[in-house]
């Protein structure tokens, strides 16, 4: 029988079981064998993965075509402008990279679990929700770096209706029969 396992992976985790330079890893977490990440954070974001050794499932969630939006709450240094908020909703600014276009909006600080190493104190700073329906390697960093605004803090909350909610960092639950289907066959073009 299939495992399908949501995981809030905590800052400083890199998405694989093992890793020669002996960072933290999924092992030092999750003792399921045999699940693999289903797409990928980075080692300085945190957040939302599914971990699964369905194949299809895999595909499903990281193919495009699928359009399964992924949400992010994302700190940034400095007052982001209007400016800066219309060029990432409306321009691909990763260059020689085709992308979809990204959904971006300021939002009030976000009720979510602190981070193990605290963000400096940078001032003033803003919290922008951002859904993507695709991600490119440090899609989000690269775009905001690109209007002026670097990432300092980077957190996947959701991937269509599968989310963090009830999670801290490095806790797992297996999925709902809900939010399995949701993922198998539901329409995902929510935020």
């Amino acid at each position: 029988m299939a495992r399908y396992i949501r995981f809030f992976k905590p800052f400083e985790v890199i998405c694989q079981f093992t890793d020669q330079t002996d960072r933290a890893t999924l092992k030092d977490f999750i003792r399921v064998p045999d699940v693999y990440a289903a797409g990928r954070l980075d080692y300085l974001s945190e957040g939302l993965l599914i971990l699964t050794d369905d194949g299809s499932l895999v595909r499903r969630i990281t193919d495009p075509r699928f359009e399964h939006p992924k949400r992010y709450y994302v700190q940034v240094e400095g007052l982001m402008t209007d400016e800066a908020l219309q060029t990432m909703r409306n321009t691909i600014l990763l260059p020689g990279l085709q992308t979809r276009l990204a959904e971006v909006e300021v939002i009030p600080e976000p009720d979510i679990p602190a981070r193990s190493k605290p963000v400096r104190p940078y001032h003033p700073k803003t919290w922008l929700k951002m859904t993507l329906c695709e991600g490119k390697k440090h899609q989000i960093r690269r775009m905001t770096a690109a209007v002026g605004f670097p990432t300092l803090r980077l957190v996947r909350v959701a991937i269509g209706d599968v989310t963090v909610d009830g999670l801290q960092p490095g806790a797992w639950k297996d999925l709902s029969r809900r939010e399995l289907i949701s993922l198998l066959h539901g329409d995902q073009r929510r935020s």
